[in-house]
């Protein structure tokens, strides 16, 4: 890997620790050094990505909240009450995390601080690497480059537009 996106991140990894990664625009929640859940302004959390298209009715989600939320565990109550299956889970987790860390980690995403022992209420699903988050967000920047060598594409949110005529 080049240069690291966030040194911090890093040195977190490192040491294996447990909290939260705060910067402007977005948090990064670590167990044992390892990323387990992100979330940012700029992208859609792991429940839109469940809920918008409506495999998971909002309903459920509220339950899941409501009855694992305190225990860090909404992740494993959706599994293992039968509203998704494991892969199903997965997919969306990982997708949301990797949006989020990406806004994240962004250049100029302000200052950066951690907070010990921070747990995210959703709960672990797949652990990911520093590493693997440090590529996959350099990996969206050459795509973006390469596609739109703008500055701004990298950092901007997505803003919806009103449908066209006939849309």
């Amino acid at each position: 890997m080049t240069a690291a996106v966030s040194p911090m991140l890093v040195r977190l990894a490192g040491e294996r620790a447990t909290g939260a990664l705060l910067r402007d625009q977005g948090t990064l929640y670590l167990a044992d050094g390892r990323v387990v859940h992100a979330e940012s302004p700029a992208a859609p959390g792991v429940e839109v990505m469940l809920t918008a298209g409506g495999r998971l009715p909002y309903e459920a989600w509220e339950k899941a909240i409501e009855q694992a939320g305190s225990r860090g565990s909404v992740g494993r109550f959706l599994v293992e009450s039968g509203y998704l299956g494991d892969g199903e889970l997965e997919i969306c987790h990982l997708g949301a995390l990797f949006d989020a860390a990406f806004f994240a980690l962004a250049p100029g995403s302000g200052p950066t601080r951690f907070r010990y022992g921070v747990a995210h209420w959703f709960g672990p699903v797949r652990p990911v690497s520093a590493d693997a988050v440090q590529r996959e967000t350099l990996r969206r920047r050459r795509l973006l480059d390469h596609v739109w060598p703008y500055a701004a594409v990298d950092t901007a949110p997505v803003v919806a537009r009103a449908p066209a005529a006939g849309q």
